[in-house]
């Protein structure tokens, strides 16, 4: 029995590959934005290939969301911090 679905990690790659020619319209600072966005899908690559999904772009997107949700929290989290320091002095 053959797999019908390609291993993730190498349907990722050839995802990300296919944005090729957007990357390189965008500016320098934009691209490397735009490397590290990719790579947040490739941090959830393991997730991934356990979704289930047909299209690897879903999986893509959501790895992007939830990174920036990460980074969201994170920076909420240290302006509460920085508005208890100035309301304590």
């Amino acid at each position: 029995m053959g797999r019908t679905i390609p291993s993730f990690r190498p349907a990722l790659e050839e995802e990300i590959e296919t944005w090729k020619d957007y990357k390189r319209a965008l500016r320098p600072k934009e691209r490397k934005v735009f490397d590290k966005i990719m790579n947040y899908a490739r941090v959830h690559a393991d997730a991934g290939s356990m979704a289930g999904r047909p299209l690897v772009s879903e999986v893509l997107f959501i790895s992007f969301a939830i990174e920036q949700e990460k980074k969201l929290e994170s920076l909420e989290k240290r302006i509460k911090k920085l508005e208890e320091k100035i309301q304590k002095s």
